[in-house]
């Protein structure tokens, strides 16, 4: 799989498909041709798209996808989508939605499903983004799920985080107990057009001032009408103001804290899959959960000697 490395830097979209694929199946050597094509990446910049279920995400993107073309910038698309606790399958309907750029060679949309990861995002998505950098794309959009108030991974993977929302979603009670809207480095007001936009406007206004002095960033409130285009320019706009105030030290330190949480994030899901494996040799969690059920044995203790386990395999 290392013959990957060369095309993939060079743009090659077979050779990209087939890696982020055995990325997110976990095939053994994936991860080697990723750590190959790290040196090759840090150019590109990521654009966190999230926000409430029926906001209009992907018509955001999509309109985005359009402006940044017009501006000749290569554009890379992760869309995460939820994936059914009982099926285990997943629609990846936001590519469907953005299936008129399909055929254009300066676009690549990938499609992901969470898989059981909670955050807004699927495990693989860090390693995509990676992909997508090393080949050259200028702007990568990612999407989140659009499940709750809970998606704050977008944080630790974007440069800049865009909060999607729309008018009648909630009161100002609700804005302000919003975690999702505490992530925000831009607010986009989406369908615009609705009765009570301006009172929207006001309620997060009134959120930002609530942080006082624990969020010295100037976040911007954008309104747009994205099936129309309206605003998307102005909502580029402000991506590009908080690009520029976060290019110097302010900066550094965001880049840090995003590699500590990639570095946290992959530690995890190693030790996770180490579990795994310990519960595996030791008959499949049925068996463990079967002792527990008939009072053989506390799941405290199961799951410490499922950890020892772990610890002694090194």
């Amino acid at each position: 799989m290392t013959g990957l490395v060369e095309p993939i830097v060079s743009g090659d979209v077979r050779a990209a498909a087939r890696l982020m694929r055995d990325l997110d199946d976990r095939r053994p050597g994936a991860v080697e041709v990723l750590k190959n094509l790290f040196p090759h990446t840090g150019r590109a910049y990521v654009v966190g798209i999230t926000g409430n279920p029926g906001a209009g995400k992907s018509t955001v993107v999509d309109a985005l996808i359009e402006r940044y073309r017009a501006m000749g910038k290569r554009v890379g698309v992760v869309a995460v989508d939820p994936t059914s606790p009982f099926s285990g399958g997943a629609i990846l309907g936001d590519r469907i939605r953005m299936q008129r750029h399909a055929t254009d060679p300066g676009v690549f949309i990938r499609s992901l499903a969470t898989r059981g990861h909670l955050g807004g995002l699927s495990r693989s998505t860090g390693d995509v983004i990676t992909v997508l950098d090393a080949m050259g794309f200028d702007l990568i959009l990612v999407e989140t799920v659009g499940v709750g108030q809970d998606e704050i991974d977008i944080i630790s993977s974007a440069h800049t985080a865009v909060v999607v929302t729309v008018p009648g979603l909630g009161d100002d009670i609700q804005a302000i107990k919003a975690g999702i809207l505490e992530i925000a480095d831009v607010f986009c007001v989406n369908k615009a057009d609705r009765d009570g936009v301006d009172r929207t406007v006001r309620d997060l206004l009134h959120m930002l001032e609530l942080r006082g002095a624990q969020s010295a960033r100037k976040v911007e409130i954008i309104k747009t009408v994205a099936l129309s285009g309206q605003g998307i320019d102005e909502l580029m706009g402000a991506v590009a103001r908080h690009r520029e105030a976060n290019s110097g030290e302010s900066g550094r330190a965001r880049a840090q804290a995003r590699a500590a949480a990639q570095v946290s994030e992959l530690v995890k899901d190693q030790l996770i899959d180490a579990a795994w494996r310990a519960i595996r040799a030791r008959g499949g969690l049925d068996v463990t959960a079967e002792a527990i059920v008939a009072r053989k044995m506390d799941p405290y203790q199961a799951a410490d000697e499922i950890v020892a386990e772990v610890l002694s395999s090194g």
